[in-house]
């Protein structure tokens, strides 16, 4: 059987005509216009505090908060490394958001080609790229402040990042999904970051803030284009993007997630420490599963969850809890039980 890319997406019209759905666009653009950031005004770069100088301690990855802060390999090692690794990785992480927003732009720009006129999705999603297009900006200041050569993401994930975005036309559903794969993970980190308050650099919270507060719309926004537009899929079409919605949140969360080749070679990290963190300790486990229970509530709010589908998250093992709201802080207990 041969399922087109459109059967794969869905019809706009139906959604365009979607009274509920254009209000709730139309509140998310006014959003974006009563409440934005630049980020050469709303951070204050040039603040003493906000100086990268050597030795600085709040550099040192929190325990709470990243996976190798709470190591014991990583906790063995002296200040002066462990500030090192820290900056390193605070950085890659930067570039691989902005990498990541890169993407999402081009995306959007066209899947917003063929939108009509007066459409609400065109106007929301050409401010969601404005504000996209400012955190690269901040992403990569960040990284020019810290001053560590970082690649970001892997070779490969860099080499499919020229094609990923023509998804945005032609597969829109699985192109969001996509989208969720890497705002989620992301998004879920950051919280729990500014959530915990610990002593981190004023660069990393300054950028942060303003990352979580306008990634809130971004993401209502992909959930809601989601939830709209899957039921309005062919039965072979919803049970293909029952199948590939796990999978694309496992192959990009491990692409957005796990430090490149370079990181575990520049700092002569153990094998057995990238097998740990990723996703060998339980408490890895939890953290992966815990990226992805909103995830988890659409997919069962939009039927997505099937006997079949069910198996797929499991065997990823990104299976777990449902969300019972939007961003709903996780217990980490999963893992017990599993």
């Amino acid at each position: 059987m041969t399922i087109s890319a459109e059967r794969i997406g869905s019809d706009r019209a139906p959604v365009d005509s979607d009274a509920a759905y254009n209000e709730m666009l139309m509140r998310l653009s006014e959003g974006s216009v009563h409440k934005h950031f630049d980020p050469f005004t709303d951070i204050d770069w040039d603040a003493p505090d906000f100086a990268v100088v050597p030795n600085d301690p709040r550099w040192v990855l929190q325990k709470e908060t990243d996976p190798l802060g709470s190591h014991a390999w990583y906790q063995a090692q002296p200040l002066d490394k462990q500030i090192e690794i820290g900056m390193w990785r605070q950085a890659n992480v930067a570039k691989v958001g902005l990498q990541f927003e890169n993407i999402l732009i081009r995306g959007l720009m066209q899947y917003v080609f063929s939108t009509p006129n007066g459409s609400p999705e065109a106007r929301y999603c050409t401010h969601e790229v404005i504000e996209e297009c400012n955190h690269t900006m901040m992403f990569q200041e960040m990284v020019n402040r810290i001053g560590m050569d970082t690649p970001g993401m892997s070779r490969p994930l860099r080499f499919l990042a020229q094609f990923i975005p023509l998804a945005g036309n032609t597969l829109p559903v699985i192109f969001f999904m996509g989208v969720l794969a890497g705002e989620e993970p992301i998004d879920h980190l950051q919280k729990s970051v500014l959530r915990e308050d610990g002593v981190i650099h004023p660069i990393m919270k300054g950028v942060m803030a303003i990352h979580v507060a306008e990634e809130a719309r971004h993401i209502s926004f992909a959930h809601e284009f989601l939830r709209r537009r899957i039921p309005l899929m062919s039965r072979p079409g919803r049970f293909v993007a029952s199948l590939a919605m796990p999978l694309i949140m496992r192959i990009l969360c491990d692409a957005i997630v796990v430090p490149p080749k370079q990181f575990w070679e520049e700092f002569d990290i153990p094998k057995q420490v990238k097998k740990d963190l990723f996703w060998r300790r339980p408490e890895s486990r939890q953290s992966l599963r815990d990226y992805f229970a909103d995830v988890r509530m659409l997919a069962q709010d939009s039927g997505l969850m099937n006997p079949v589908s069910r198996l797929v998250w499991k065997a990823l093992k990104i299976d777990g809890k449902v969300s019972r709201y939007r961003s709903e802080p996780s217990r980490g207990t999963d893992y017990l039980a599993a």
